[in-house]
């Protein structure tokens, strides 16, 4: 951003977008030249417009809340020109939504490849969902009782939990007292038993769960062939099934160890089916349905091919996914706790990092997570490397080379980013001998991923290296060019 006199005023959506998103870093005293590279202008008196700075987003009429301490804004000397450095972190979901403004519906902003933009009703209203110290999965529904469940549902569950839990004392309660002990019925303000939202999805019949979740949807899809649409398919909504979370867990998952071709371990001459894999798969799915947003559009998809397996849900990460640091804040923890009782899923908060782990000690290829901003969804892709004859000989080969080829495509342009630290789509197109689309496809890939940042608009866009405040600067210092 270039003001040498004052702030300037997009200052303050693109901070409420990088805090809405991932972070990023405000650039005063910086603009493009024609060829998108980076350019120094300086700043005039960086010290008064620091002052203004923090006197501005200390005022609530300005941006509804302050995420910045005094070593997120810095004041850098480049070769005798002064530039503003402003850390804008990726807020807490109990902060969110961040706003321009008095008026959240007016001033909430979000950022992707194009740029800063607008967030509709609906992201704000996620926003402010995440926001509650309740998850909505605790939520008492007073216009139900227990006729909403699936006594089938209820019964298996409460026989895993009798294999995996044998001595648990709750094993001798009727079926309504075990549910309010798991915290599936919950009290009413009328002091009678209800359904918790947790409890309707975990064992309700679909035609049930709709009612309070009218997006609902839960699609599984088995392909054998890549020609092929899908060979084996089943959904929430079919009417041969009870549609609830967790007998679509245990068709998924039985599905899936079935289709996966993983070979069993043999521990004292007997055969021992669950392997690493499998927990895997069951970590995976586990993670899918417990943080999903149930009021989000678009529903829970689980697809297996030979070559990959993919987890959505509707939702973002309520966290910063910094894989082998990441604690644990489920979307919905009654479900969580649900599953935690039949050993399913991790409570630690070590699940993701496990899931990345042993997939890539396996199979030898690194999980992919997506984070979609414009329907917040979430995307786990597993690659799948798989055993095949040939000549009567096994071969292990990856079934996805466009997969191989993208991710050889993703190092070319990182590695001639170290060397010229900032890059545009028409360079990328000229190294990699593609066109403007797909380099733009793989540019927004590692963007999404926080390998590198995208500056300017969308005519003027260069993209640069850059995993902290350091390696702007860094950037800045050693290939700007000077006038």
């Amino acid at each position: 951003m270039v003001s040498q006199v004052g702030l300037p005023q997009s200052i303050w959506e693109t901070y409420s977008a990088f805090a809405n998103t991932n972070g990023g870093v405000i650039l005063l005293g910086v603009g493009e030249n024609e060829d998108r590279t980076l350019k120094v202008f300086g700043l005039a008196n960086p010290e008064k417009l620091t002052l203004d700075f923090w006197n501005a987003i200390n005022n609530q009429q300005k941006v509804n809340i302050n995420l910045l301490n005094e070593r997120k804004v810095n004041i850098v000397e480049i070769e005798g020109k002064s530039i503003i450095t402003i850390e804008a972190p990726r807020a807490e979901r109990t902060d969110k939504p961040v706003f321009v403004g008095e008026n959240p519906l007016k001033g909430t902003y979000r950022r992707n490849t194009e740029g800063d933009y607008h967030c509709t009703e609906e992201e704000i209203n996620v926003m402010y969902r995440d926001k509650s110290i309740k998850t909505q999965d605790m939520l008492v529904l007073e216009t139900m009782d227990k006729s909403v469940f699936s006594l089938d549902t209820i019964r298996s569950y409460r026989n895993m939990m009798k294999l995996t839990r044998p001595e648990h004392i709750w094993h001798q309660l009727e079926d309504e007292d075990f549910l309010y002990r798991l915290g599936a019925m919950a009290c009413g303000e009328n002091k009678k038993l209800h359904p918790t939202s947790a409890g309707l999805l975990m064992f309700g019949y679909e035609y049930e769960i709709i009612k309070e979740f009218p997006y609902y949807f839960l699609d599984y899809q088995e392909q054998s062939d890549v020609a092929a649409r899908w060979d084996d398919r089943f959904v929430s909504s079919s009417s041969e099934w009870s549609g609830n979370i967790y007998d679509f867990y245990r068709k998924a998952y039985n599905k899936l160890s079935q289709s996966i071709k993983d070979p069993f371990k043999v521990i004292d001459g007997l055969r021992i089916e669950d392997t690493p894999v499998h927990k895997v798969i069951r970590e995976a799915l586990a993670n899918c349905l417990i943080n999903a947003d149930y009021y989000g559009r678009q529903g829970i998809v689980v697809k297996y091919s030979p070559y990959e397996i993919s987890f959505e849900n509707p939702g973002r990460f309520r966290i910063y996914i910094a894989i082998e640091g990441t604690v644990t804040d489920p979307r919905n923890t009654l479900l969580m706790k649900f599953f935690n009782l039949i050993d399913i899923g991790e409570r630690s908060g070590r699940g993701v990092y496990e899931i990345f782990r042993v997939w890539e000690a396996i199979n030898r290829s690194t999980p992919i997570v997506k984070e979609l901003m414009d329907n917040d969804r979430t995307i786990l892709l597993l690659q799948i490397k798989a055993t095949i004859k040939s000549d009567d000989k096994k071969a292990t080969i990856n079934k996805r080379e466009d997969t191989e080829k993208t991710s050889k495509q993703k190092e070319l342009i990182l590695s001639s980013m170290k060397q010229s630290k900032s890059t545009t789509t028409s360079s990328i197109s000229e190294i990699l001998q593609v066109g403007a689309t797909r380099s733009k496809e793989l540019l927004r890939q590692l963007v999404d991923s926080g390998q590198i940042t995208a500056l300017g608009d969308n005519k003027n866009r260069s993209y640069i290296l850059c995993d902290s405040l350091e390696g702007y600067v860094s950037n800045l210092v050693n290939d700007i060019p000077r006038e």
